[in-house]
């Protein structure tokens, strides 16, 4: 072989070579890509929480790439696994989620973890035992339920006496953060000495929350007072109050502080919410996994939680 053709041929090969490391180099320049899944999009609340995540996207676009889903309705678990599947089919790096069952969810997200993708919880918080028995370490990033709801049903308890008879509109049973709300409204009607007259699911929907609170008014004519788990059912209960004639003598409280409840808050059809701060919400998720990612950390390295603010909201 030749000098000079020798040296064209080492050209080429070096040429080649770096052509092949131009995709890998590529690669390792992408930034994250990040999954945020939520429940329904329906809910002004999720709404909010995507809104909040894409502008920090958009304020932090050399950092990570975004991809938003959500599903149809809160008690969909079946589309939102399926979700959660496909973004682990995608290669996301990593996954923040608001569950739609504390439960249902964990095989599915300890199978994404498993393959790599790190997965932060936000919103609902995952429940213990079912993570503990997948060997499942997920940071819970979000408010506490309870001391919020509290925070509302004594702002209530100002209202009421000691016999008073009241109503509790839980959101989706199994969720943990229905629990802890209908916890911490029970906690706060134990201390006044207020009657419970019952509990039960309006699913998070605004509509079955106003048949649940329609049906709760005939039958305990002499409620004084419907605690709703979040702001769509307090919407439902307060068109029940009315369609009973009792706008002005039961008092309907709420969680989650959306714009459309407002209004309400202002003329006295809702007493009090609470604000969780849904556009930040996502956004507390999102820096948990980006630090986790940066720092190299795997999914047992992180925290166990991350507690974020709830205030409560009047008149």
């Amino acid at each position: 072989m030749t000098r000079p053709f020798r040296r064209h041929a080492l050209r080429t090969l070096a040429g080649a070579a770096v052509l092949a490391l131009l995709p890998l180099q590529a690669a390792l320049a992408a930034p994250p890509r990040v999954a945020l899944v939520m429940k329904s999009l329906a809910n002004e609340f999720f709404q909010t929480m995507e809104d909040g995540a894409k502008a920090y996207q958009k304020e932090h676009a050399s950092e990570f790439t975004l991809i938003a889903n959500g599903i149809k309705d809160e008690t969909d678990t079946a589309a939102q696994i399926k979700i959660v599947q496909q973004m682990v089919v995608e290669h996301v790096d990593a996954i923040v989620i608001a569950p739609a069952d504390s439960k249902a969810l964990v095989p599915v997200l300890a199978d994404a973890a498993a393959k790599g993708v790190l997965v932060v919880n936000i919103d609902n918080k995952l429940d213990a035992d079912a993570l503990k028995e997948k060997g499942l370490v997920v940071p819970f990033v979000g408010p506490d339920n309870r001391k919020g709801a509290k925070l509302v049903g004594d702002h209530l308890a100002k209202q009421l006496k000691a016999g008073d008879k009241v109503g509790i509109l839980e959101g989706v049973s199994t969720t943990f953060n229905a629990q802890q709300r209908t916890a911490g409204f029970q906690d706060a009607m134990k201390a006044v000495g207020a009657t419970v007259v019952g509990v039960q699911s309006g699913q998070w929907e605004m509509d079955k929350a106003n048949t649940v609170a329609s049906a709760m008014l005939r039958e305990h004519p002499d409620v004084r007072a419907l605690l709703c788990g979040n702001d769509n059912m307090a919407l439902g209960a307060v068109a029940a109050v009315k369609s009973a004639g009792k706008t002005g003598k039961v008092f309907v409280v709420g969680y989650d502080n959306i714009s459309a409840i407002k209004p309400m808050l202002a003329d006295g059809r809702v007493l009090a919410t609470a604000d969780q701060f849904a556009a930040k919400q996502a956004v507390f998720g999102i820096e948990t996994a980006l630090k986790a990612l940066k720092e190299k950390k795997t999914q047992k390295d992180l925290p166990a939680s991350v507690e974020t603010q709830v205030v409560l909201v009047t008149k």
